[in-house]
């Protein structure tokens, strides 16, 4: 369950991208495969159709944030932004301020909280007080590298301190060292965790119909001549085969263009989009080659009622591949505490409320959320471990925070369940009985079907 179409499949040594996607590599000769968007189409399209796109909180904060991480690390306006030069948080949060001029420990919290955000979903990577811009980073299309030049010349430089007791750079060369030390006994990251600690690599566009220039080509050469302490983190990018020509060629541009709208509204809409807006979902022949097209990154279209949206197959359940591998959904990289406190909000504004009657069966989305208090006895997390759980469950979207109005505020099921097939809900329909009352009849039917089964 994920609002956005993959997150970094993490690649062996040898092993090419697959078909649609950017290989990161790494020195060590592994890397990542990051799925690109077809016909170079980003999510701003869904601007055109009014389709809202996944909320993100305090999305001002958090795109000046971005703003000050991009001047802060990409130091080298004549080479791509990707993999910039690492900059230590306290210089990002300097920069924030002279941004907005303002200095108070308000707007300070709120900036670290965005980092925090960011970091959550991959657009920088933060370890140990240093920042470096994120694998996402790298899908910035190369037409849009001029207009974020300029946006980087317009921040103000923040002033310099008077006592400066550790260099900036004296910061960056300490945490690259200790994060390089570990390396070899360190668990490669899984499919959906944030590539934190792992250093910056370098990243270029793959070859279209001709060469980028060679001001948008950094190779690693480049770079450790730029800067020396870079050259053992620096990596490179490879270009997999285009993946949907094959489906996208026997049309015209016009009905190309609306599977190519359709796929980018459901896969990073917010909510199901209406079919009558997208003729890619309209007609009958293009909904089929759509879902050709999501097949191919192990997804599927999903209906409710005049209203689609996309999902994970279920067959990828069974039998992953490398492509769905790559689209490893939300849950894969929930760790212990995220599960209990996302297993007790559905308890509570699901399971209870459909058991006396008031929502029905097939729904997983409910208008009786959760106290956070109700959350606080029921668990044993501490408290800084439970609201870390919540902060995490949201940026994913398989929560939503409901504010306090007439009724008690709390947590309700995200906009990610609406991305459910109907075999999924029925599985987590039973995965929330086996919780819920392990010792009921309810119980012993599901473990009695399944042992048979």
């Amino acid at each position: 369950m994920r609002a956005r179409s993959g997150g970094p499949l993490r690649l062996g040594a040898g092993v090419a991208a697959p078909p649609g996607m950017l290989r990161l590599t790494r020195p060590d000769s592994t890397g990542q495969a990051l799925p690109v968007w077809p016909d170079a189409a980003t999510p701003s399209l869904l601007d055109e159709y009014q389709v809202p796109p996944v909320p993100v909180e305090r999305s001002g904060e958090t795109r000046r944030v971005l703003a000050a991480t991009l001047k802060c690390c990409w130091s080298d306006l004549s080479v791509d932004p990707w993999p910039g030069t690492p900059a230590p948080a306290e210089l990002i949060l300097d920069t924030y301020r002279a941004l907005i001029g303002r200095a108070d420990d308000l707007m300070r919290n709120w900036a670290i909280g965005a980092l925090r955000r960011l970091h959550d979903s991959a657009w920088i990577v933060m370890s140990d007080g240093v920042v470096s811009l994120g694998p996402r980073c790298a899908l910035w299309p190369v037409e849009s590298h001029a207009q974020l030049k300029e946006l980087v010349r317009r921040i103000p430089t923040p002033e310099q301190r008077d006592l400066t007791v550790v260099a900036d750079a004296d910061i960056v060369a300490a945490a690259t060292a200790a994060t390089q030390e570990p390396h070899g006994l360190q668990e490669p990251p899984t499919a959906e965790q944030p590539p934190a600690a792992q250093g910056p690599l370098v990243v270029q566009q793959p070859p279209a119909e001709q060469e980028p220039p060679i001001a948008q080509q950094p190779s690693e050469a480049r770079v450790q001549a730029q800067d020396p302490a870079m050259a053992a983190v620096a990596g490179r990018v490879e270009g997999g085969a285009a993946e949907f020509d094959e489906l996208l060629g026997g049309y015209d541009e016009r009905r190309r263009a609306e599977l190519v709208a359709a796929f980018m509204a459901v896969e990073h809409g917010a909510e199901p989009v209406p079919e009558a807006r997208f003729g890619g979902l309209r007609d009958p022949a293009l909904r089929h080659t759509l879902g050709e097209m999501l097949a191919r990154r192990g997804r599927t279209l999903i209906q409710h009622r005049e209203r689609w949206t996309s999902g994970y197959d279920d067959a990828y359940r069974a039998e992953p591949t490398p492509a769905t591998t790559a689209a490893a959904g939300s849950a894969a990289g929930l760790g212990e505490s995220e599960r209990a406190v996302l297993t007790l909000v559905l308890v509570h504004s699901v399971a209870i409320p459909r058991a006396e009657g008031l929502l029905p069966d097939d729904t997983w989305l409910s208008p009786h959320p959760t106290p956070v208090d109700e959350l606080r006895r029921h668990t044993q997390l501490p408290i800084g471990e439970l609201e870390a759980a919540l902060r995490m469950l949201r940026h994913a979207g398989l929560l939503t925070q409901v504010k306090a109005g007439e009724e008690a505020g709390g947590y309700a099921p995200g906009p990610q369940f609406h991305r459910l097939t109907p075999a999924a809900r029925r599985r987590l329909q039973e995965e929330l009985i086996l919780a819920a009352g392990p010792h009921s009849p309810l119980a012993a039917a599901v473990r009695a079907r399944r042992s048979a089964g």
